[in-house]
């Protein structure tokens, strides 16, 4: 799809809210403050080798002591809404019991902030950071921690939906299951088939439990983070399409089908095999799972490429969930971020409109996260002349545009990120910040991208309130 260079701020619909977003082991830090007991990612980060220079979220941010100041950031930014996650192990250190009472005053705190800044927040209950004392007693791959994520789910609702209007069960589900327990890149770092698949089937249920919970609260708004793959052929070749449509199933069919259609994969046992299990499936789960949502929410950063490929792992039994015979294949002669993805801003386009047609009914979108990664060197007065990321969000906004012209009901769009944080296995090298983060000082420099953005979003509210009034 072939695009002019759209202009330095795109024009968006006006009912369209923006924000930006973190989550809360990347930015929090505290980790063994005020009652906070240990996640999979505490441990995870101090099994040698897993993170890069052996770096942890113990301090990240420190967030957790200078959310006024960040608060006072994004009230300069001018956003509408600030999308963060709670902390499982903060609320309850080993994932059941009591709430401990200091970590749902730091979130009292956070949220009452918030609002006196006219920001409205938007919740997530879980980015990743399981208790650890449950995946102990198996994690997400036993049926026991979605009836658990329910408690803990009830304990927050009661606490904060006074005043939270929007939330997110799940953050992208596919990363916890596949990631973690398959790929062995992300916690709890195993490379699992049933076990992930075991997974990937009680998240969902976790998440329809707590559908059910906040609708028993009566909180507002309640959906789910997903982050759907555009998928793309290496090829016309029938084995490279067939090859993205077992891709497809792995990284969307699993999720949007039990959410939206009602019903498992229908080529599960041609993309799993043997692993195809559903022993731990139960009469009456897709009915939880499949609970009417007010709203979806996407996370995109780049389209992948794929090619047919033999399987890694020639025994069956022995297979992860991730080894279906796909092979991932490099874009060339566009521009890659640091994390080493490339930069299609069409395909965005693309992928929202491809959903929208697969899934006719689907709830209004949130765009949850986009943004990129920079190398982000700082000039000799300090500034970040991240031009690259300015470039990567007008570009990928004009994108969303196309996408609601053409018919996608978009709602909302965030930035992925508000600070410099612990980005997981790569640890502190990777920014995707708006502001940076002086990770020795803990310092805040808002860069070209902040203001950029908070001009956008000027534009974007002067135009609103012209319409408004007209």
């Amino acid at each position: 799809m072939a695009t002019s260079r759209p202009p330095h701020h795109p024009e968006l619909p006006t009912h369209l809210l923006f924000g930006t977003a973190t989550a809360a082991y990347q930015v929090e830090g505290a980790a063994q403050e005020d009652g906070r007991g240990p996640s999979i990612w505490d441990i995870y980060c101090r099994t040698p080798g897993r993170v890069a220079r052996g770096e942890t979220g113990d301090v990240a941010c420190d967030h957790y002591h200078r959310h006024a100041e960040d608060v006072a950031l994004l009230a300069d930014l001018g956003v509408d809404l600030y999308r963060f996650s709670v902390s499982w192990p903060r609320i309850q250190p080993t994932g059941r019991g009591r709430p401990n009472p200091e970590g749902l005053a730091f979130y009292d705190r956070l949220v009452d902030g918030l609002l006196a800044a006219g920001i409205d927040p938007v919740l997530t209950l879980y980015h990743w950071d399981l208790p650890q004392a449950l995946e102990d007693e198996g994690g997400w791959r036993v049926r026991d921690t979605a009836h658990r994520f329910g408690e803990y789910t009830a304990i927050v609702a009661e606490r904060l939906g006074d005043r939270v209007d929007r939330w997110i069960t799940l953050n992208e589900p596919f990363c916890s299951a596949f990631v973690g327990h398959a790929v062995g890149r992300h916690a709890p770092g195993t490379r699992e088939g049933r076990g992930a698949l075991a997974a990937a089937h009680h998240l969902l249920l976790a998440h329809g439990t707590a559908v059910g919970a906040l609708r028993a609260a009566d909180v507002g708004e309640v959906g789910i983070t997903l982050n759907p793959d555009h998928l793309v052929p290496a090829t016309g070749s029938e084995a490279d399409h067939a090859a993205v449509e077992r891709a497809r199933t792995l990284h969307n069919r699993t999720w949007f089908d039990p959410l939206f259609t009602g019903a498992y994969p229908d080529n599960e046992k041609e993309v799993w095999g043997e692993l195809a299990d559903a022993s731990f499936r139960v009469e009456g789960d897709l009915d939880t799972i499949g609970r009417p949502l007010d709203f979806l929410g996407v996370n995109f950063y780049r389209p992948i490429k794929l090619r047919d490929a033999p399987h890694t792992e020639p025994d069956p039994a022995r297979r992860t969930a991730v080894d279906i015979g796909v092979e991932q294949v490099p874009y060339e002669e566009v521009r890659h971020t640091t994390m080493g993805w490339p930069v299609v801003p069409e395909s965005f386009t693309e992928l929202l409109v491809d959903l929208d047609r697969r899934y006719p009914g689907l709830p209004p979108i949130l765009i949850t996260e986009n943004g990129s990664a920079e190398p982000d060197v700082p000039d000799a007065d300090g500034r970040v002349h991240d031009t690259d990321r300015v470039d990567y969000l007008r570009d990928h906004l004009a994108a969303l545009g196309r996408a609601i012209k053409a018919g996608v009901d978009v709602r909302g769009y965030f930035v992925w990120s508000l600070l410099d944080n612990f980005e997981w296995a790569f640890g502190y090298d990777r920014r995707f910040g708006l502001v940076r983060v002086d990770y020795d000082r803990l310092d805040r420099h808002p860069k070209d991208s902040f203001h950029w953005y908070r001009d956008y979003l000027t534009q974007h509210r002067s135009r609103r309130s012209r319409e408004a009034g007209a």
